[in-house]
This record gives C-alpha cells, sequence and structure tokens, in this order.
C-alpha cells in the first residue's frame, strides 16, 4: 500500500509509486533470525536459569516422610486403614481431689484456714494419682508445699499474737483504784 501524493506543488522525495526496495523480512533482524516470542509461562516448570544443585541426591532425613505417614483423611499406602480412636493418647484425666487441693491452698493467701486443709486434700491426691495413674501430681505436690508454708505462716502469726497478749498482761498494772 502506498500514500497518497502530498498536496499542492510540494514533492516529496521519498513518495513514489514503487518501492526501491523490497519490503525487509520480519523474521530476520540484521540478517540473523528472530527468536520466537516466549508463550504462556508454566508457573510449574522449574527455573531453566537456577544453579545446579550439587545435593539434589542426597536428602536430608528430616525432610523423608516417615514410613506408613499419610496426609489426614487417608490411609497410609501398604496399611490398613485406621480405627478410631488410634493415634496420639489422649492426656490422661486431671485428679479432682488435686484441683481442689489447688485451689483450696491459693485461697489460703486470703483466708488463713483453707491452707491446711489444701495441703492435706493434697496428700490425698497424691496418693490416689499414685493408685490410679490420673494426672494432677504437680497440683498436688503445689498444694501440699503452699498449703504447709501459709500453715507455718498462720502458726507462726498465732504465736506473736498470743506472745504480744501474755506480754501486755504481764506489764500492765494490775492495781486499779477506785
Amino acid at each position: 500500500m502506498t500514500n497518497p501524493p502530498p498536496p499542492g506543488n510540494w514533492s516529496d522525495p521519498t513518495w513514489s509509486a514503487q518501492p526501491s526496495s523490497p519490503a525487509p523480512d520480519p523474521t530476520l533482524v540484521a540478517g540473523q533470525p528472530v527468536p520466537a516470542q516466549p508463550g504462556p509461562v508454566d508457573p510449574y516448570a522449574p527455573d531453566p536459569y537456577a544453579p545446579a544443585d550439587p545435593y539434589a541426591g542426597a536428602k536430608h532425613p528430616a525432610t523423608q516422610p516417615m514410613p506408613g505417614y499419610a496426609p489426614p483423611g487417608y490411609a497410609p499406602p501398604g496399611y490398613p486403614p485406621q480405627y478410631p480412636g488410634y493415634g496420639y493418647p489422649q492426656p490422661p484425666k486431671t485428679n479432682g481431689m488435686a484441683i481442689a487441693a489447688f485451689v483450696l491452698a491459693l485461697i489460703g493467701f486470703t483466708s488463713c484456714i483453707t491452707a491446711p486443709i489444701g495441703a492435706i486434700l493434697g496428700h490425698v491426691a497424691q496418693k490416689q494419682i499414685r493408685l490410679s495413674g490420673e494426672g494432677g501430681a504437680g497440683m498436688a505436690k503445689a498444694a501440699i508445699i503452699v498449703g504447709w508454708i501459709l500453715t507455718g505462716f498462720l502458726v507462726l502469726l498465732i504465736a506473736i499474737y498470743a506472745a504480744a497478749i501474755i506480754y501486755a498482761i504481764a506489764t500492765s498494772d494490775n492495781s486499779s483504784s477506785y
């Protein structure tokens, strides 16, 4: 397709009815073939420019799947399906007396009367835990420690109070005259 001649008397030296040379080949640039344009990129294809991994054949044991492992909901290959109740064991049930002992020992900070009760219940809970295998041994031990320490403070406080009363009576003047 050619352009129309310019208007008026002005002559365009580049305009001619016939092209002076054939049209250039679009597949050649400077005499060399043009590489094909890349098509859509596959996001899952390996990167051709990534350096080669010298450790590609050697795998760390932690990166290997465990034998017989399968994602949740799938049976491992070569093994029968798991039955309900299998898997991680449930934690043991916490002994109720250990919980009560711990609570009573902690309440002993505000009302010192419950501290010895919490310590005694802690001893009973420890025996129950040893016999039944229930959980809560740490709570029972904490109840015993806190309960007996607070009980010791209570006894010490009562002794100091009694000594103060005895001292006040002994030093008071009993001669009251009417």
